[in-house]
């Protein structure tokens, strides 16, 4: 799964890289949130300068390098026309942009790989190539509030307003809110082609129709990005991979959190290394859709 492995061409490939949903709730969240209250747990975040990067920078990259000499048989997944779709995990401002609510956690991360950048890419290179895109979204509804249990990061998210709106059928401030996409990602999803997915509510697709729209669509290949790296991201490989697709993750377009528990990026990295049917680059990934288009 080294990047510059590619069994589609012989040359190396060299990287130039309770409560309601009320506006005012989730304010207050990100400004606790941005304060301090998740942004002190987070390695390093104080330091941070908040923006995208036009590529994983060098210090990342030889931080996450891939193994010199792999002990795992490497695989990958060539990318098959009418085949083969992008899907994109969580394209939101609450886990991407700096105003998002998470950015205290996952801001370090999301810069260092490139990840905006990078995602907006690979959207510009499916849009280019007619390859079929489709989003898997999160959002949150007061109903959903209203659980009896939650996980760690289900808790954590609730409790800061993360992708927090009114009700499913209610878009009342959607736009610019948190649940809402990245405006530079607006073209391409809002475009009438892309194929926008119920939401997931926990990590995986085993809840929303990402499965069915695909199998419609005669889709058995999937390339992978999206947010976050160690959860959402890696829960819908592995629901896809038990469901019979190939999967090839795009490793610099997601990102992870960085809090004492542990670099969720990390741990991502070395679960797709260790599943997945490909681990590419963002570079080799805009590349092998080109020449597949």
């Amino acid at each position: 799964m080294n990047h510059d492995h590619d069994h589609d061409h012989d040359h190396d490939h060299n990287r130039s890289c309770t409560c309601d949903a009320t506006p005012e709730r989730v304010d207050m969240a990100r400004r606790r949130l941005m304060a301090g209250a998740a942004g002190a747990a987070a390695t390093g975040a104080a330091a941070l300068t908040p923006g995208s990067a036009a590529a994983a920078t060098e210090e990342a990259e030889a931080f996450y390098a891939d193994p010199v000499e792999p002990g795992l048989p490497q695989v990958d997944m060539a990318i098959e026309r009418g085949r083969t779709a992008l899907v994109v995990t969580d394209p939101q401002i609450d886990f991407l942009s700096e105003d998002g609510v998470t950015w205290g956690v996952v801001g370090e991360s999301v810069t260092e790989q490139g990840t905006v950048d990078n995602i907006g890419r690979l959207f510009a290179a499916a849009k280019a190539a007619g390859m079929p895109v489709f989003i898997s979204p999160h959002y949150y509804y007061p109903h959903d509030h209203k659980w009896q249990f939650e996980g760690t990061l289900e808790k954590t998210m609730h409790s800061i307003g993360m992708f927090d709106r009114p009700g499913p059928l209610n878009l009342d401030e959607f736009q610019g809110s948190g649940a809402d996409w990245m405006p530079q990602y607006k073209r391409y999803i809002e475009d009438g082609e892309t194929v926008i997915c119920s939401p997931h509510k926990v990590y995986g697709p085993a809840q929303n129709d990402l499965n069915l729209q695909l199998r419609k669509r005669g889709i058995d290949k999937v390339i992978l990005a999206g947010m976050s790296a160690n959860l959402c991201t890696q829960a819908h490989l592995y629901e896809l991979l038990e469901l019979g697709y190939e999967v090839a993750v795009v490793r610099d377009a997601t990102a992870g959190a960085k809090v004492p528990e542990g670099d969720g990026y990390l741990a991502a990295i070395i679960n797709f290394r260790m599943v997945a049917n490909g681990v590419w680059w963002t570079d080799d990934a805009v590349d092998r859709i080109a020449r597949r288009a």
